[in-house]
């Protein structure tokens, strides 16, 4: 959860005055049709916002589609994942093309198979974040050989990067995660690693891509994944391929809204609190963190 100190919110983002602490609760949301098509022009008085069931009032609006991005690639290098992969660099370097601004937004990259590997630490560089996708593949034979563990640590990754690369970030976090869902050796659970992205604030948009097959196992958890910090599931189809998918993600990442309330009912323990936010337009879908982390 974000903490901010200001005397009264504006109803439009604007320098704060910085007096006594009050306690907002951020959150990131887009929205779309049911067609799909992302939404941009909605106002404050559009949403309603519940917190375990209570109307709140909003006190901060925005549109945050300007503002920087740091952004988390995660990518599955399991042997499962071998045919998909340069399916994968290639849709990944079309969308660093199209979303990072250099000296403004900062991506890393990481891979996980029967270990995590911080290929590239948080740059605004295209060149070393191209460069580095080269050297991202699935273990060599004599790795294989040497494995004396084994396993995809999906929910390690994930955990690893939420609360180490992401954890002193202050701009919008989101991961996006390239896996077949399968979890193989981590000592983190699917739970656990939900949990530790929504204290951190961090959107975690999963690409369900398989190499053929893919377990229903596989499906849930990806989808858990996203929607359990707010952000959106897709998987590789004959009727949406990856490119789109990243076009889709990045419309998302460039339509969001920021919106933050204070709690009618300050925390005495810290506790999650459900949160369900609506827009008073019929036929809209909002999608958006369900719960956050109150802290007294």
């Amino acid at each position: 959860m974000l903490r901010r100190t200001i005397l009264g919110w504006p109803l439009l983002a604007q320098e704060p005055t910085f007096t006594t602490s009050v306690k907002i609760v951020d959150i990131l949301a887009s929205v779309r049709t049911k067609s799909g098509q992302i939404v941009k022009d909605l106002t404050k008085e559009d949403f309603v916002l519940l917190e375990n069931g209570r109307p709140q009032e909003l006190r901060y609006f925005s549109r945050e589609g300007e503002l920087p991005l740091t952004v988390g690639l995660l990518i599955d290098t399991s042997m499962s994942q071998e045919k998909v992969l340069n399916a994968e660099r290639s849709a990944l370097r079309r969308f660093l093309d199209q979303v990072l601004r250099e000296k403004l937004d900062q991506v890393f990259v990481m891979q996980f198979d029967m270990a995590v590997q911080l290929r590239q630490k948080l740059t605004s560089s295209r060149k070393a974040l191209d460069e580095v996708l080269n050297y991202v593949d699935t273990p060599s034979r004599n790795e294989l050989r040497l494995q004396t563990g084994g396993g995809t640590l999906l929910y390690e990754a994930v955990y690893r990067a939420v609360t180490g690369v992401l954890k002193d970030a202050k701009n919008r976090k989101a991961l996006i995660v390239l896996s077949d869902g399968e979890d193989f050796g981590s000592e983190k659970g699917l739970e656990e690693t939900v949990e530790a992205a929504v204290k951190s604030d961090v959107l975690v948009y999963t690409i369900f891509f398989t190499g053929g097959g893919g377990s229903g196992e596989g499906h849930r958890v990806m989808r858990r994944l996203a929607q359990g910090t707010g952000a959106g599931y897709f998987e590789v189809n004959k009727r949406m391929g990856i490119e789109q998918i990243f076009d889709a993600i990045q419309e998302e990442l460039r339509g969001q809204y920021d919106l933050g309330f204070v709690s009618d009912q300050p925390a005495r323990l810290s506790e999650f609190r459900k949160l369900q936010l609506l827009t008073k337009q019929k036929g809209l879908v909002v999608q958006a963190r369900e719960r956050y982390l109150a802290r007294p």
